[in-house]
């Protein structure tokens, strides 16, 4: 199974996919975790990308196609994989298609999580993290220790630059601006599937699960 997990920032597409890819024994990829590992490899596409990043900017379409790429040339990803945050332009999906085609291989279903924006928003500005070992927490669903230091390691809790309300209502706007087209691009391929993304982390899996055995029967 070849799956895409698309959403909004903060709708919990990596959370899914995790659990996803426990209960189908494929790997979850993130592309964070690919820029990440590449980076601290200092590999040669890692190395362009952290360029890039240390100036604030987005990273190429041609970085990341050729990362993922990589990623997929791995043994773990023989029998399907989950990608999460790729691909963001239809750029990058065309590119995905015809990498997997010259493999013999297809996505099997894009599955969009659709949060209201107001959600969203209270989701990510609620949201704290440690500074020292990056431990999540949420003023709402799993509050930081009242003296406001990190259980783990004893790190301070800070909210992250890009959690504020006015830079949450940019990213949102910048993602749907983005992701328009792409949705069309794989709706036309009669690959998307929009399902709700709103719920209890259990309620939210139990929808795709179901959706994925019923086309598996």
């Amino acid at each position: 199974m070849r799956l895409i997990i698309l959403g909004a920032p903060g709708v919990g597409k990596g959370t899914q996919g995790k659990l996803l890819g426990a209960s189908y024994q494929i790997p979850n990829i993130s592309t964070g975790d690919i820029l990440r590992t590449a980076i601290e490899q200092e590999t040669e596409l890692g190395t362009k990308a952290k360029e890039f990043m240390e100036k604030g900017e987005l990273v190429p379409d041609d970085i990341m196609i050729g990362l993922i790429q990589h990623r997929l040339q791995f043994d773990d990803c023989e029998n399907g994989f989950i990608l999460d945050g790729f691909p963001r332009t239809v750029k990058q999906a065309v590119a995905l298609d015809g990498y997997l085609q010259s493999v013999n291989k297809n996505i099997n279903y894009v599955i969009a999580l659709e949060v209201a924006e107001k959600k969203v928003i209270e989701r990510l500005t609620s949201r704290r993290v440690c500074r020292n070992c990056g431990k999540d927490y949420n003023l709402i669903t799993n509050p930081p220790p009242s003296n406001n230091r990190c259980s783990l390691c004893q790190g301070k809790i800070i909210q992250r630059s890009d959690d504020t309300k006015e830079t949450v209502q940019n990213r949102l706007k910048v993602y749907q601006g983005k992701t328009k087209s792409l949705k069309e691009y794989f709706q036309k391929q009669g690959k998307l599937i929009i399902l709700n993304g709103e719920g209890s982390i259990e309620q939210i899996q139990t929808r795709i699960r179901s959706f994925l055995d019923s086309k598996d029967r």
